[in-house]
């Protein structure tokens, strides 16, 4: 008989170490905007063997704007020029059979098509080319961005945000939002589940001062979501991912 296993902790830091890392990266002047949305909304929208994670009942979408930094395989040197470009991706909280909290990516907007190509086509992620600018002057930091491949063609939009005090210790709510060790997709039919590493994040509050964009519509929610319910802004931080792991489906006894 199958069973599921209780969430893992909310926990600022990885649960497991990667000790031989897959990929390497740094992923540097990040914006997390969130929306709270029914988990029935997001239920369908996730792969097989992974359910909405939730915090007191509400559960959330996340449009995360920064710049992606020296991506590397194994532990080899990131590689400078086409490792390097900014990216935002909308994503989801999901919770797996094993108790493995994670995201869920509904897209992945990079402005590098070579490292798009091979995102697609060794991990199946739906990584999109878009056309991408990452602007920073003094506190504030604006991302601008519209999609070329492979649709809809256009979409995107211009995001500001403006820095502000760093956050000594955050909510559980900022904590459920950002410290999150892995990512739930299907790889050809088969739920997998791709865990990573990082230091505690170093969070900020952030200021919204602009924000047009239709990517969460190009990526299921069509429908007016209103204002952000939370507005991060974090410097960086390295990154190791480590091997897919067993399927994130039901565990057996």
């Amino acid at each position: 008989m199958s069973r599921r296993q209780q969430p893992q902790p909310i926990t600022p830091d990885p649960p497991t170490p990667v000790a031989r890392p897959l990929l390497t990266q740094e992923w540097l002047d990040l914006a997390f905007l969130h929306w709270e949305v029914a988990p029935e909304r997001v239920a369908p929208l996730l792969p097989a063997g992974a359910v909405p994670d939730t915090l007191h009942g509400s559960t959330y979408v996340g449009l995360v704007a920064f710049r992606m930094h020296r991506v590397g395989w194994f532990r080899l040197p990131g590689v400078p020029y086409l490792g390097s470009f900014p990216e935002t991706n909308v994503r989801l909280y999901s919770v797996d059979a094993h108790g493995r909290r994670g995201v869920v990516f509904r897209s992945l907007d990079a402005s590098r098509l070579v490292p798009v190509l091979m995102a697609r086509a060794a991990f199946r992620l739906p990584y999109l080319w878009s056309r991408m600018r990452l602007a920073v002057e003094g506190d504030t930091v604006t991302y601008t961005s519209a999609r070329r491949w492979p649709g809809p063609r256009g979409a995107g939009g211009r995001i500001t945000v403006r820095r502000g005090e760093p956050i000594a210790e955050p909510t559980e709510l900022e904590h459920f939002l950002t410290a999150r060790w892995g990512m739930h997709y299907a790889f050809f039919g088969r739920s997998t589940y791709l865990p990573n590493t990082h230091p505690r994040w170093p969070l900020h509050r952030a200021e919204l001062l602009e924000c047009r964009e239709d990517l969460l519509a190009a990526a299921g929610f069509a429908e007016p979501l209103g204002d952000p319910v939370s507005v991060l802004f974090s410097p960086g931080v390295p990154v190791r991912f480590g091997a897919p792991a067993r399927p994130a489906g039901i565990p057996t006894p």
